[in-house]
């Protein structure tokens, strides 16, 4: 037993290698799609989800749990008073940095479109997806296993930043890359401050419904794909105030959480 908890897992290596777990377990769910003439196309998502991120958690679970005897994950919030600045940081970071990140990057034709049929997608199965099963199973993977596992030897940045490209990449496209990537950043401080599994599935969840809020609310069709965020917002000096304020919001925020997380290391030290 002594020896289980001295080890940890995963390493770099291992932690691409649960990449490819799960970049295997969705070339195999895939197979899923050949019916869709039978399956609703947002239960049928929802089904592809759940074996892709299903089956990838249990495996990496099992092996995490063989190799280190590690079986639980501590979802416990110690200062409930922080989750409306986590809120607010997450959406200032969705709207004032990934967007106008993921809008430099060119987008096809054909990506245009395979965007624009996710954009219709705002039904119930949708909803369990997003906000629900996606913020579960990929913080039980990139966070509480893959940062967890680093952070016990590696710095505290090196260990963020290669959890967080790891988890843009599971997305398979550049644009989710920066969603996933940014997002990745700060629900990785924020575990690495905590502790707490609960806060990050909290900022994944956020940035989902938001999304998926836009879904369910907005007007999309192909025209709407062409438009720019100055479009959007109705001219260069409402896009610049967004940018602007979000930053600020974003500083503010931080500045507040990381005299929280220093009030609490000083109070059990």
């Amino acid at each position: 037993m002594i020896e289980l908890e001295n080890k940890s897992y995963p390493t770099i290596g291992q932690s691409f290698g649960i990449l490819g777990i799960i970049i295997l377990a969705a070339i195999l769910a895939s197979t899923l799609f050949l019916l869709k003439k039978f399956i609703d196309a947002e239960a049928l998502q929802f089904i592809y989800y759940l074996l892709t991120f299903g089956v990838s958690f249990w495996i990496v679970y099992s092996i995490r749990k063989r190799k280190t005897g590690e079986s639980t994950f501590n979802l416990k919030i110690e200062n409930r008073q922080i989750i409306p600045f986590i809120v607010v940081s997450a959406i200032a970071l969705l709207f004032g940095v990934i967007s106008p990140i993921a809008e430099l990057i060119p987008m096809p034709d054909f990506i245009k479109d395979a965007f624009l049929d996710m954009a219709k997608q705002s039904g119930f199965f949708s909803f369990l997806l997003m906000v629900v099963a996606a913020p579960i199973f990929e913080e039980l993977i990139f966070r509480g296993i893959i940062l967890d596992g680093l952070l016990k030897k590696h710095s505290p940045v090196t260990s963020i930043l290669i959890s967080s490209i790891i988890f843009g990449l599971a997305h398979l496209n550049p644009w989710q890359f920066v969603t996933a990537f940014v997002i990745g950043i700060f629900a990785g401080w924020i575990y690495y401050k905590s502790r707490s599994l609960s806060l990050a599935i909290i900022i994944h969840a956020v940035v989902n419904l938001t999304g998926y809020l836009m879904r369910y609310y907005g007007d999309f069709d192909s025209s709407s794909m062409d438009k720019t965020s100055i479009e959007i917002y109705g001219g260069i000096l409402n896009y610049a105030l967004v940018i602007v304020v979000s930053i600020l919001v974003i500083f503010g925020c931080v500045y507040y959480l990381n005299n929280e997380f220093k009030k609490n290391e000083n109070a059990s030290s």
